[in-house]
């Protein structure tokens, strides 16, 4: 019996030890993830915060008006953005459109052979920005040409003298993507309104009233003031 005995345990100890070895889970890092939602709401509040001062001013001007303040010029709502426009120099050289964004324009389209009702518009142009004092800086005149014409040398010279207006050609069905006239009225026949974030505005009237139209100029600076610097 004992050496039966002995003889098991020899057994048993000559067996190598098996062991089941399970796959353990990977501890999940909550440390990590609090830190990147974290992260995450900051970006958002962040953002939130640059933006409102745009969307405070606008909302103020836009939905808070005082009783009886009416505008002149159209509003457009909602405001249309800039969109990829094929813009390009007269020499053609391509210009990309983001790169009007930055300041207030003031915008004229037309044909570059330009008759008395165009050169009246740049004129009106020329007036409204000089007209809003030390904002002006804020405020760029911009003339798009929407055919092949070649614009007079007298004129481009003269639009040319500081502060310059900058000319540039578009195609017509391009611009009018983006931009629109009244009913009944070509894109020629007025002067347009652009915010620094390339968004179309305002369409003031035909033949406007310049001190009328340059109260909502005024206006608009006004409330952008807390956000746009002069400048690109």
């Amino acid at each position: 019996m004992s050496g039966s005995n002995s003889s098991s345990r020899d057994a048993a100890v000559a067996e190598p030890l098996q062991l089941a070895v399970h796959s353990m889970p990977v501890p999940v890092d909550d440390d990590a993830r609090r830190r990147t939602r974290a992260g995450r709401w900051k970006m958002l509040g962040l953002l939130a915060v640059c933006a409102a001062p745009v969307v405070a001013s606008y909302f103020t001007y836009f939905v808070i008006r005082p009783e009886g303040r009416s505008n002149y010029a159209a509003l457009v709502a909602p405001a249309r953005e800039l969109p990829p426009l094929p813009l390009t120099e007269l020499d053609g050289t391509p210009v990309p459109a983001p790169s009007l964004a930055g300041q207030w324009l003031l915008v004229v389209a037309g044909g570059g052979a330009c008759d008395a009702a165009c050169e009246k518009r740049l004129y009106l142009q020329r007036q409204l920005r000089e007209m809003t004092g030390r904002d002006r800086d804020r405020i760029d005149k911009l003339w798009l040409v929407v055919d092949d014409n070649a614009p007079p040398a007298p004129l481009k010279t003269a639009l040319e003298a500081a502060p310059p207006t900058r000319i540039l050609r578009v195609p017509r069905d391009a611009l009018a993507s983006w931009l629109q006239p009244a009913p009944g009225h070509a894109l020629e026949d007025h002067l347009y309104i652009v915010d620094p974030m390339g968004r179309w505005m305002m369409r003031a009237p035909v033949d406007p009233d310049p001190v009328a139209l340059e109260r909502d100029l005024d206006r608009l600076l006004r409330a952008s003031a807390s956000w746009d610097r002069a400048g690109r």
